[in-house]
């Protein structure tokens, strides 16, 4: 999606450009990432109640924009971190649902469980930047199918769950406890030192 928003963007300026855009122009627009169909109508169906319920201003609170058509907790968590700088929850994309298992922060078997783990786990401070960090990182080292655990600057640190790595050359494989057991027992140490 990142890809298309600077031609949507300057094709489609405001809100209000969006809801009243053509359907088959806009898929057109939106074509190469996939079910382009009904991106464009969540699109059309957001833009409209954008324009027409808030003023043509995206909300800035959760439970207002999960009133928009297309839109859940990750997508919400997104807009509302990235352009509002506002920490309403721990986005949990498919980068952050695997990382999440794989080092051992999570075990929940859907997102909205996984979010509730992390919010509980990270500090408020870094929800939107860890969000950012874990989406990046698996994309670009801790792939679904081929991680790179060589390259991972948490290699020692991370468990590995559920991933058959093969150390670096020089690089002894090192697993412990799961990061979030290493996380809490790092906070008990930082409260008593209070």
């Amino acid at each position: 999606m990142n890809k298309v928003t600077p031609a949507l963007f300057a094709r489609y300026p405001k809100a209000a450009d969006f809801a009243a855009s053509d359907r088959a122009e806009l898929e057109e627009l939106v074509r190469t990432t996939g079910f382009y169909r009904n991106k464009a109508k969540s699109i059309q169906g957001a833009t409209s109640k954008i324009t027409s319920e808030f003023g043509g201003e995206v909300p800035q609170t959760m439970e207002e924009i999960l009133t928009l058509p297309g839109v859940a907790r990750k997508t919400g968590n997104v807009v509302l971190g990235t352009a509002f700088g506002i920490a309403s929850g721990f986005v949990v994309d498919t980068h952050v649902f695997r990382l999440s298992h794989r080092m051992g922060l999570a075990k929940a078997k859907n997102p909205v469980e996984v979010e509730k783990q992390l919010t509980a786990l990270i500090p408020e401070k870094d929800w939107i930047d860890f969000g950012h960090i874990l989406i990046h990182h698996g994309r670009a080292v801790c792939a679904a199918r081929t991680p790179r655990c060589e390259d991972c600057v948490v290699f020692s640190h991370c468990p590995k769950i559920g991933v058959d790595a093969k150390p670096a050359k020089e690089r002894l494989l090192k697993t412990g406890k799961p990061l979030s057991e290493r996380i809490a027992s790092s906070k008990k140490k930082k409260t008593k030192a209070k």
